[in-house]
């Protein structure tokens, strides 16, 4: 079973950013190309049946397999970064991260009105970026067609609110 797979890779940090975050390190998992393969296969068979038109992976994490899902579906990848990362006319948002905060940007271009984009990045916490990243979507009038995760910390509670914008959430490692 891929949760299973997944939780035996994956790797915590105990005090990383700071003192009192468990940080859920991957790099593990992608040293692993049958690994990565596998989460690929089960994001794909996830995803069965929805629509979707592009994939907004989040930095920095998101890009990993938020581009080599893209790739499989044969949809555009688009990156939504951090402040003064992106080079072309931008729109932004301001989020709350469980260790300070940011302001996520994406291309003016990246998305076309009524497109369905699935938002990915590898784990979800508080919700606070991927919140920031819907709201990115939505201002470009981006339909959000549903997220995707490596891991969710599900104690945070942070799904509730994903659920009011897309019922698709695929989380393939829970941590209770």
């Amino acid at each position: 079973m891929i949760s299973t797979k997944l939780e035996n890779s994956i790797r915590d940090i105990a005090d990383f950013p700071k003192p009192g975050i468990v940080f859920k390190d991957i790099t593990p998992i992608l040293k692993d190309a049958s690994l990565c393969r596998e989460v690929i296969d089960e994001f794909v068979n996830r995803l069965d049946g929805i629509q979707i038109d592009v994939i907004a992976g989040i930095e920095s994490r998101g890009f990993l397999f938020g581009l080599m899902l893209a790739n499989r579906l044969g949809i555009p990848f688009v990156p939504i970064r951090k402040k003064g990362k992106l080079p072309f006319k931008i729109v932004e948002e301001p989020c709350e991260l469980e260790y300070g905060s940011a302001i996520l940007e994406l291309h003016t271009d990246a998305i076309y009105p009524g497109q369905r984009v699935l938002i990915h990045d590898d784990l979800l916490a508080t919700g606070g970026t991927v919140s920031a990243a819907t709201r990115l979507v939505q201002k470009l009038k981006g339909e959000v067609a549903g997220y995707a995760f490596v891991i969710s910390l599900d104690f945070l509670n942070a799904r509730e609110k994903l659920e009011l914008v897309s019922e698709n959430i695929i989380t393939l490692v829970s941590c209770k």
